[in-house]
């Protein structure tokens, strides 16, 4: 039992934004009654692993980092929550070390759970005496757990809206994280009005289906945008990602109208093959997504248009790939984020016939990365000599500090305490 009695607790947070943020939250209540927050995988008493689930290697890495944590401290207890968790919480239970598993109904439980637990081991004086995971169906899960980030000086992850409805044929996110479900306006300006009282300047509106957000409250996304304008401190919001279909014409007509909302865009295309498309159940056409794209043209100059591809998926032919890749050069989005078709369990596409080898992903992968490098310095090339706003960060590396301008691009220069959570104008 030595050191279990120690206050250090430290947070390993795989995965999404959203996952960021909701460890944030986690900490805070960990911080406000008596502990000491250490770095991630440094020494600690506790462990609060927040985990994804989104691949295959996305739980294999779940699985060494928790291994990894419980050999670094045997008697630190190791609390393991997130998508994951909530999926497949037996078999977490069943990996040496972990003391508690919360699935999504539980996380706004996480500190009370572990302080029970102390208690009980202090009682027991062995280790491992109370073991469990606390989950339910995901059907069950009702509730939202309210989360933003707070470890950056400069940028704020704000959880909007939880869940998704969408049941596309390769994700296991409905299945972690339940229906989409939103708080209502009012709660998340007050949230904004606590970021705000923190000294950060820019907000990061994250959830899983972000666009989707209004469900639950019978209240519009971009209702809670116009609102969001009006939170003095805040002078930047990005919207971190948009189904292309929620993407409305009144939204990117407000964005171009109002300085404090960034031309930063990020839109899940997942493939540019109709076939592909129609197999994956997603709600849109390449038509409709080039038509998207070419409406934030109209109104925006010098958009960041970051796009999300799954390559690989079964039954995608080399024509089809060729199609999205055509496609993306037609298109000319910003940058890509490229993700090898991974079999998840429990979803229609991990039985679909024509599975695609693992090498034929590894090299349209590789074909798109290739893509993407090439139309980022086109992005860059286009903006060069433009002045930007940047706001500059609190990171330092190699003496070097870093910001982005409105339009992400990311901006290095000598280290100078006096820059950080500053905004200031850059020539690209």
């Amino acid at each position: 039992m030595s050191g279990r009695r120690g206050n250090s607790v430290a947070f390993l947070t795989l995965g999404c934004k959203l996952n960021y943020s909701e460890s944030s939250a986690i900490a805070r209540e960990f911080v406000e009654n008596g502990y000491e927050k250490v770095p991630s995988g440094g020494y600690a008493d506790i462990y609060v692993i927040n985990t994804c689930s989104v691949t295959e290697h996305a739980d294999k890495k779940c699985r060494s980092a928790i291994r990894k944590l419980h050999k670094q401290n045997p008697d630190a207890i190791v609390a393991v929550t997130g998508c994951y968790a909530q999926l497949k919480p037996q078999e977490i239970l069943d990996i040496e070390g972990v003391d508690l598993v919360l699935g999504a109904d539980q996380k706004s439980n996480l500190f009370m759970r572990v302080s029970q637990l102390r208690e009980k081991d202090d009682i027991s004086g062995e280790r491992h005496s109370s073991a469990r995971a606390y989950s339910c169906a995901i059907s069950e899960v009702e509730t939202i757990f309210p989360a933003y980030s707070s470890d950056d000086r400069t940028r704020s992850f704000l959880k909007v809206q939880d869940g998704c409805d969408y049941h596309c044929t390769y994700c296991t996110i409905p299945l972690a994280r339940g229906k989409s479900r939103n708080h209502p306006i009012a709660f998340i300006l007050k949230e904004a009005n606590e970021i705000a009282a923190r000294g950060i300047k820019e907000i990061v509106l994250t959830g899983v289906n972000t666009g989707d957000f209004g469900k639950s409250t019978n209240e519009r996304f971009e209702e809670l945008l116009y609102q969001l304008n009006g939170v003095e401190g805040i002078e930047r919001i990005r919207i971190s990602s948009i189904e292309p279909n929620l993407l409305t014409e009144e939204l990117v007509k407000f964005i171009s109208l109002n300085n404090k909302f960034l031309p930063h865009f990020h839109i899940p295309l997942q493939s540019g093959s109709n076939k592909i498309l129609g197999l994956m159940k997603r709600r849109y056409t390449r038509e409709l997504f080039l038509a998207r794209v070419e409406m934030i043209r109209k109104y925006i100059p010098y958009p960041f248009i970051g796009v999300d591809v799954i390559v690989g998926f079964p039954g995608e032919s080399e024509s089809d790939f060729n199609d999205t890749y055509t496609f993306l050069e037609q298109t000319s989005p910003s940058f890509l984020h490229v993700f090898p078709y991974s079999k998840r369990n429990n979803t229609p596409a991990a039985k679909y016939e024509n599975q695609v080898m693992d090498s034929d992903k590894s090299h349209r992968v590789t074909l798109l990365n290739t893509l993407s490098d090439n139309l980022y310095n086109k992005f860059i090339y286009q903006n060069s000599g433009r002045v930007e706003e940047v706001l500059f960060e609190s990171t330092a590396k190699g003496g070097k500090m870093y910001g982005y301008s409105r339009n992400y691009i990311k901006v290095e220069q000598p280290y100078n305490k006096d820059l950080i959570g500053k905004i200031v104008q850059v020539v690209i």
